[in-house]
């Protein structure tokens, strides 16, 4: 009796202890890894799942069939607002908006004068606060190992100071937007260091010229100094990265070069080697986006590799709308014009579309503008977002969305608790599918010629300041901004007037997007 007694205790207490342990498990579980892939130029019509008949990219489209799609994600209209709106969770049209420094300061760069560059740099910038927050630092206090891996992230030239202080544990890249316009760099920076690369010895990092010449095939083609691709450097770090942190949270953001021009890839892919459709600038082109949307499936295989891919929250985004890069004579050309007519487009009287201009991958989806206008083509962004644990494959949301947003929503899902200052809205319940997330009223952004602000049902006022010119849309029934309703609408258009000057603190001025000189 006494030993059916402590035999029972024995079972007893192994079935309590497994409760507790899963309970434990069910109170405290394990912080998801997060992946925030930020492409550069990727216009949202190159997309398979947007409509791309020539480009497939089944990696990006199985994000989007296994988690939610965005709709309506807007970013700025040029990289460097767009990268500083992303890691500051502000919009760009304050009085006192980002500060924009030089491309092309470490050119020269060497170990010996690197200081020196570094601190000119800094001389230029106002120094953060204390109360200043940024998407690295949000992740690191919250427990997160963080990496930064490609184009790096401050435009046009950063430092290892500015790295540090934005939250990144580990970074390798590059400091200078204007360098990052090559793919064979002979030196990256890594850690606030300098890493060569042997066998690439142009100090341009093999940048080649845009416009297709018979010259300019051969520059491209020509591989002397050119030995090692930087986009598979970033892979394969970041691989080893996610190796080395499986173990622990981590946050890694990488903001890759592809498909950003001018156009250089090592090889044409075999999808377009015999595409009659193309002209050989637009096949090297197709596989620079082909390679982008290869990473993705290399990433996506790691985490599964490592059973990491259940509880990583994966973000795919762009900086801005469409850039071409593959100009020629004949087909398409820059600065960009009608090829039927010859007229250059303005974005006022002439709009740009891509059938207008000859862009066989219609990279804007349709959309008028590309990247540099406040058109829907230069800013509305895809935006997807794949977490198997929690979201839903195959949502889609028409949510309007600003990549600002962004900050906020990292910061709820890492359990960020301090009180901080964004224009942005978190949209983490969103893809939960839990109770609905707040709405904005409006999202605004900077353009080179001012302005434009996009309400939650879908009005958009957009701005040409230097004609003193407010048109109007409603983007509903018009994606294409075919047709300015503001003389039809002149109470709707007066309100919004109003609400673009309070975004702009007073002058619409703040709106204007200038490059530093």
């Amino acid at each position: 009796m006494k030993k059916q007694s402590t035999k029972s205790i024995v079972i007893l207490s192994i079935i309590t202890l497994f409760f507790m342990s899963c309970n434990k498990m069910i109170i405290e579980p394990t912080k998801p890894n997060i992946i925030l892939i930020y492409a550069d130029d990727l216009g949202i019509g190159l997309l398979g799942h947007e409509g791309q008949k020539i480009i497939k990219t089944p990696n990006i489209d199985k994000l989007a069939k296994d988690g939610i799609r965005f709709q309506r994600a807007y970013s700025n209209m040029l990289c460097a607002p767009a990268r500083a709106s992303l890691i500051t969770g502000l919009h760009d049209s304050h009085k006192n908006s980002f500060q924009v420094t030089k491309g092309g300061e470490y050119i020269n760069a060497k170990t010996s004068n690197l200081n020196n560059i570094e601190s000119t740099i800094n001389k230029t910038l106002n120094p953060t606060t204390k109360d200043d927050i940024f998407l690295g630092e949000i992740a690191q206090k919250s427990g997160y190992k963080t990496a930064q891996f490609g184009k790096l992230e401050w435009g046009f030239s950063a430092t290892d100071k500015q790295m540090k202080r934005h939250g990144w544990d580990y970074y390798l890249g590059y400091l200078d937007h204007q360098r990052a316009h090559g793919f064979y760099p002979p030196f990256l920076f890594e850690n606030g260091k300098i890493t060569e690369y042997e066998g690439n010895t142009r100090l341009d990092c093999g940048k080649s010229k845009e416009s297709e010449t018979d010259e300019r095939f051969e520059e491209r083609w020509n591989m002397e100094g050119k030995e090692v691709y930087s986009e598979n450097i970033f892979m394969d770090n970041i691989l080893k990265f996610i190796d080395t942190n499986k173990n622990n949270p981590f946050f890694l953001y990488f903001p890759t070069q592809l498909p950003h021009g001018p156009v250089s890839i090592p090889e044409v892919h075999t999808d377009f080697i015999n595409d009659d459709r193309l002209t050989q600038i637009e096949k090297e082109y197709a596989s620079m986006v082909k390679l982008l949307d290869d990473h993705v499936g290399e990433i996506i295989s790691k985490l599964k590799e490592h059973s990491l891919e259940e509880n990583t929250i994966v973000i795919f985004t762009a900086d801005n709308g469409h850039e071409i890069y593959y100009t020629q004579a004949g087909r398409v050309l820059k600065p960009y014009q009608n090829i039927q007519t010859g007229e250059r487009f303005d974005n006022y009287k002439r709009k740009y579309y891509s059938d207008l201009a000859g862009d066989v991958f219609n990279g804007n989806g349709g959309r008028a503008g590309a990247k540099r206008s406040n058109l829907e083509g230069g800013i509305n962004v895809p935006l997807l977002i794949k977490w198997p644990k929690n979201v839903k494959k195959g949502s889609v949301s028409n949510k309007l969305i600003a990549n600002y947003d962004i900050l906020p929503t990292i910061a709820e899902i890492t359990g960020y608790s301090k009180k901080f200052k964004t224009d942005g809205l978190s949209f983490y319940n969103e893809f939960l599918e839990e109770k609905k997330s707040e709405e904005h009223e409006y999202v605004v952004y900077s353009s080179f010629t001012g302005p434009t602000l996009i309400t939650n049902d879908g009005w958009k006022i957009r701005t040409y300041l230097k004609e003193d010119a407010f048109e109007l849309y409603f983007l509903p029934d018009d994606f294409r901004e075919e047709k300015d309703i503001s003389k039809k609408f002149p109470d709707k258009l007066s309100e919004l007037k109003s609400k673009l000057l309070k975004a702009c603190e007073g002058d619409y001025n703040n709106g204007l997007f200038s490059m530093p000189k």
